[in-house]
């Protein structure tokens, strides 16, 4: 075997995108019947500044949310729940039946509460004591 190294380092939008790229081939080609897994993005601005975002995926039957931010000045106004909306309507025209996402108890586990999601796992102390990592789905 020729000789390996380790590297250990913070951000790195490079291998993000190898591993992003790997696995997306690795899993296509375990799920040949499927259609690959697609980016889901939803945006809303104010005169071009970004006020609310939304980014996940679809892949199959499923759609996942990975970030949802909402401006402090625009939360409680409805913006999050039209965010969620423009999600969950594209997901359903995409083929999807249910959606997933973790949110910590210090975020918006309530919110997704409200909109129909459903705890179904939670890590207690994630990331610390008093804190914890919920995870939720909603049939769509």
């Amino acid at each position: 075997m020729t000789e390996v190294t380790t590297h250990v380092g913070g951000s790195d939008a490079v291998l993000d995108k190898r591993l992003s790229d790997e696995l997306d081939t690795y899993n296509s080609d375990a799920t040949p019947d499927v259609a690959p897994a697609e980016e889901l993005t939803v945006r809303i601005e104010e005169r071009g500044d970004l006020v609310a975002g939304l980014s996940g995926w679809t892949w199959g039957s499923a759609a996942g949310i990975a970030m949802t931010w909402v401006r402090d000045d625009h939360r409680r106004t409805g913006i999050g729940s039209t965010l969620l909306d423009a999600f969950e309507k594209e997901a359903r025209d995409r083929g999807c039946t249910h959606a997933f996402v973790t949110s910590f108890t210090f975020q918006a586990p309530e919110f997704y509460r409200r909109h129909g999601y459903q705890e179904i796992f939670r890590w207690e102390a994630v990331p610390t004591v008093g804190r914890d990592d919920v995870h939720m789905r909603k049939q769509l």
